[in-house]
């Protein structure tokens, strides 16, 4: 039972997302409906069963744990849940517990997290222009966001922005987003929109805007140099010569990153997703709440991992959403 994590394609499984809850003070277009049903509080797992079952697979050979949502901040008590992973950071069996958020709640949490080891956030945000952020974002408030922000850089905490490149939404605000992180010291990746959920109409394809295009508008200013830099996650980064400011480049459609996938995610309600863009899972609560004996949750986590596949299918090219997913995002925590 000690034997690390490998699936059937030789890529060792060392980085676990945890979605902690389907709610979200948000609506962002690309990720919920604007009238979500969530999902039933008794469903999802409580803040021990998400110790157990996180703290498994640390044990099997996970080392970095990102916490997800909805918007995990917003989960009663959730600090509680970070307070008890930190034993595996001073272990030394957890190399790295980080979350990503919508930014809302850090005003309230930035000094606990840190306290809680956390030392880097990424931080979703789309626009600077308070109107579009409310547009994009529906019922979120970007004032309040910027105050997490503050929050947050004051309590040490590294800020990554995540900024979702949607065409005709923010393209003129490339070099702004740029600019103003690089005042602030924080780092910035652009990520492209993917084909997941039910949105009510959102267009998945009007929206996309391929970061290949992206690039070739910031090398119109600056010269971009790939580096081998690595995060555990699925972006490529490149330094800027005249700055030296990294812009990472998260592209499931122009060029996918399934080759080095590292990762499972973990929804709230234990299910497992194997690939962000494949609708196979397996359910972990069944054998979580079957038995007190570890080993049982083990097997089925070893079960699960073996059928990890190669990859996605997510496609544009025929300007259709090609490999769209009916799930939400908010449902596996992106």
């Amino acid at each position: 039972m000690t034997a690390p994590l490998v699936d059937p394609f030789q890529r060792a499984i060392s980085y676990l997302r945890v979605s902690v809850t389907d709610r979200c003070d948000f609506r962002c277009v690309y990720c919920m409906a604007e009238n979500m049903q969530f999902l039933p509080k008794k469903e999802l797992l409580t803040l021990e069963e998400l110790d157990r079952m996180c703290s498994t697979f640390v044990g099997l050979g996970v080392r970095k744990l990102r916490i997800t949502g909805g918007e995990p901040l917003v989960r009663r008590d959730i600090m509680t849940f970070f307070r008890a992973m930190s034993r595996h950071l001073e272990s030394g069996a957890l190399h790295e517990l980080t979350l990503t958020t919508n930014g809302s709640q850090l005003f309230r949490f930035a000094d606990d997290l840190y306290a809680a080891g956390v030392r880097r956030v990424n931080i979703s945000l789309d626009t600077l222009d308070e109107a579009k952020f409310a547009r994009v974002t529906r019922w979120g408030r970007l004032p309040q966001v910027l105050k997490g922000i503050d929050a947050a850089q004051r309590a040490g905490l590294r800020v990554k922005i995540n900024t979702v490149a949607l065409k005709g939404f923010n393209e003129d605000e490339l070099f702004t987003l740029q600019d103003w992180c690089a005042e602030r010291g924080m780092d910035l990746t652009f990520i492209e929109v993917m084909p997941m959920g039910d949105l009510g109409g959102e267009d998945r394809v009007g929206q996309f805007w391929s970061l290949k295009d992206l690039r070739a508008q910031l090398a119109q200013r600056f010269t971009l140099e790939d580096i081998p830099k690595r995060t555990g996650g699925p972006a490529r980064y490149a330094r800027m010569a005249e700055t030296g400011q990294e812009i990472g480049f998260i592209t499931p459609l122009t060029h996918n990153f399934c080759e080095s996938c590292n990762r499972v995610r973990l929804t709230c309600t234990g299910e497992l997703y194997m690939c962000l863009g494949q609708e196979d899972m397996a359910d972990l609560r069944t054998p979580l709440r079957a038995s007190p004996d570890d080993a049982v949750l083990e097997n089925a986590i070893r079960a699960a991992i073996s059928l990890k596949p190669k990859g996605h299918d997510f496609d544009y090219s025929r300007q259709i959403a090609d490999g769209q997913m009916t799930r939400h995002m908010s449902h596996t925590g992106g």
